[in-house]
């Protein structure tokens, strides 16, 4: 088994979560393989907050052990992605407390990354919906949630504004969610436009002498039953060991 000789670093939601396999094939594709990836992901996670969902509780991305324990680690060329930021308006937060938060990320991220990309908030794809569609779905995705529509249109728009503003400070390529990436659920991706959103949104990353065509498309189902270092379920504290996987070419994963 070939160790890895190159680094990715993954903050996100379930965007994430639910298109992990394409997600991580689509990046040994574009930045190489074997690759050394470490996530700070879960449905529903928060940037800066404590969360629980269906049961499962999460440290935020800012607290969790994925910095000190990347920071222990050999330098590598490493490329990140920063996305699924606008769940925290849905907990309550406000643009400016996101936006603190993601800043703490990039200036470790910017410090030690080669390639950097964050996407925008899918405003274009949630602005149509209206209050009705709104309602279901954070009555379903955030049932503790009292954000009206009115207040996210507002503070959606001013958060990614915030995150533009971010993205240029840190010299960051900014990736913009396209409208046919969604269907009637306005967040997330559809699995039949899976694949060609995160290679829209992982191109940038390309090395020419790493990309494989004839391999992209090999996805591997069981990346998905990753465990994360630390997390509870129900109150009761499971703990896992990292990498949680490991692939036959030498690419691991490590979730927190």
């Amino acid at each position: 088994m070939n160790s890895p000789e190159r680094r990715v670093i993954i903050l996100g939601a379930s965007n994430v979560v639910r298109s992990l396999p394409t997600v991580i094939e689509t990046a040994c594709s574009v930045w190489g393989r074997p690759l050394e990836i470490l996530a700070a992901i879960g449905h529903g996670r928060s940037y800066g907050m404590t969360t629980t969902a269906l049961g499962r509780t999460l440290p935020g991305i800012v607290q969790c052990d994925l910095w000190p324990e990347w920071q222990g680690r050999t330098q590598l060329p490493t490329a990140a992605l920063v996305t699924d930021i606008g769940n925290d308006l849905l907990f309550g937060a406000s643009p400016v407390q996101i936006a603190g938060w993601v800043r703490q990320c990039l200036e470790v991220l910017v410090a030690r990354s080669e390639r950097l990309i964050i996407t925008e908030l899918p405003l274009e794809s949630v602005a149509p919906i209206g209050p009705r569609r709104f309602l279901f779905f954070r009555s379903m995705l955030f049932p503790r949630s009292r954000l009206t529509w009115d207040e996210a249109l507002t503070r959606g728009k001013e958060l990614n504004d915030r995150v533009l503003a971010l993205a240029h400070e840190f010299h960051a390529t900014v990736v913009k969610p396209q409208t046919d990436w969604y269907g009637f659920d306005p967040i997330h991706i559809i699995g039949p436009r899976q694949s060609e959103a995160w290679r829209h949104i992982l191109a940038s990353w390309t090395l020419e002498e790493c990309f494989d065509a004839s391999r992209s498309q090999r996805h591997l189902p069981w990346w998905r039953f990753a465990r994360p270092k630390y997390r509870e379920i129900f109150g009761v504290v499971q703990r896992c060991q990292q990498p949680s996987m490991c692939a036959a070419d030498g690419t691991s994963l490590s979730v927190y």
